[in-house]
């Protein structure tokens, strides 16, 4: 049987400490002593005279392992999942390799986005950490319980042979029904029901909840929004509930379509002028990008977004809107006014 190094050195170690525990007073030099030998010595290296070489493969194969036609990583021989621990007692090893896999994999899954769904990777601005929310995902769906009603007419006073011809004739009764529900609508085959996720049950608290949970406890000190049609409004409901902290921390909001209505959400005097300020929105047009759109409500200047297409307001938007982010970074840096052109903007609304 091997023993590794590590095992020999430490085995007589908590011996050793053991002893020291039950000496005299002199003892407590031998304490600082064997602290100081314990400090010297580099367990990562020990470990390291013992397991293989860092060397791992550079595609999938190399690792013999592929995706399954359900999107499954599995070995190729076995058909078994991905197994971490590859190799007993070497777990430095082991997540060295699960981590040069895992850096295959993101790769992988970058080329099916490309070629199977036809995004193109485009690197955002260096500095940027970027949350994700999903305000659409409210609910989800599960097939409603079945209530099973006993039969009024059952009773226990009946010859066995009726309720066993009853019984037979009512389940018949319902394979008929069942196959004509499913006949007549194919598409509903269970009866299911939306159970609503807690805090979460809509758009507008979904974004109070990341509010919450995330972005403030972040130490972001420059936060951008890029919210898209309902999105924004979600954010100006955000507003509302929170808005001395968004003041604080938020520099500026691309919005690109916005359905917000500060009139109907009801935004206070305060949050439409912070608004005028510090918000944008591309607004879907047959104007050339960043061309002036005229608006009746008193909230942000509004710009073309180079499209009259609305799910497209916000790809085509995007080199402005990053544009509009560095600048109001800068403003904010240098404690100068928005820039000329958010200026001019917000000039030509007002003298509407």
């Amino acid at each position: 049987m091997s023993i590794s190094l590590s095992s020999l050195i430490l085995l007589p170690i908590w011996i050793s400490m053991a002893h020291i525990q039950q000496g005299g007073p002199d003892e407590k030099e031998k304490t600082t002593a064997l602290k100081d030998l314990l400090s010297r010595i580099d367990l990562d290296e020990l470990m390291k005279k013992d397991e293989p070489p860092l060397d791992f493969p550079d595609t999938l194969e190399g690792f013999e392992y592929a995706f399954n036609e359900k999107g499954q990583l599995r070995h190729i021989k076995t058909g078994e999942p991905f197994v971490f621990n590859y190799r007993e007692d070497l777990h430095r090893w082991n997540q060295k390799r699960y981590e040069a896999l895992g850096e295959i994999i993101t790769k992988y899954v970058y080329e099916l986005l490309e070629k199977d769904c036809n995004l193109k990777k485009i690197s955002i601005p260096e500095g940027y950490g970027v949350i994700v929310l999903n305000p659409n995902e409210n609910y989800i769906e599960v097939e409603k319980p079945k209530i099973h009603v006993q039969s009024s007419s059952d009773s226990s006073d009946e010859p066995a042979e009726k309720r066993e011809r009853k019984d037979k004739v009512s389940k018949e009764t319902k394979k008929r029904r069942d196959f004509y529900e499913k006949y007549r609508n194919p598409q509903r085959e269970k009866e299911m029901m939306q159970l609503y996720i807690r805090e979460n049950g809509s758009p507008e608290e979904h974004a109070v909840y990341v509010w919450d949970h995330f972005i403030a406890q972040s130490a972001a000190e420059n936060v951008f929004f890029v919210a898209h049609s309902y999105g924004g409004l979600a954010f100006v409901e955000l507003m509302i509930q929170r808005e001395a902290d968004v003041k604080s921390k938020v520099t500026a909001v691309a919005l690109t379509d916005s359905v917000h209505n500060v009139w109907h959400q009801e935004a206070g005097k305060t949050i439409r002028e912070w608004m005028r300020e510090n918000c944008c929105n591309w607004v879907s047009s047959s104007e050339p990008l960043d061309t002036s759109v005229e608006s009746m409500l008193p909230d942000c200047p509004r710009v073309s977004a180079g499209t009259d297409r609305h799910e497209l307001t916000s790809w085509k938007s995007f080199p402005s809107i990053f544009k509009f982010f560095t600048e109001a970074s800068e403003a904010k840096t240098s404690s100068l006014k928005p820039t000329l052109t958010r200026r001019s903007h917000r000039i030509k609304h007002e003298e509407l």
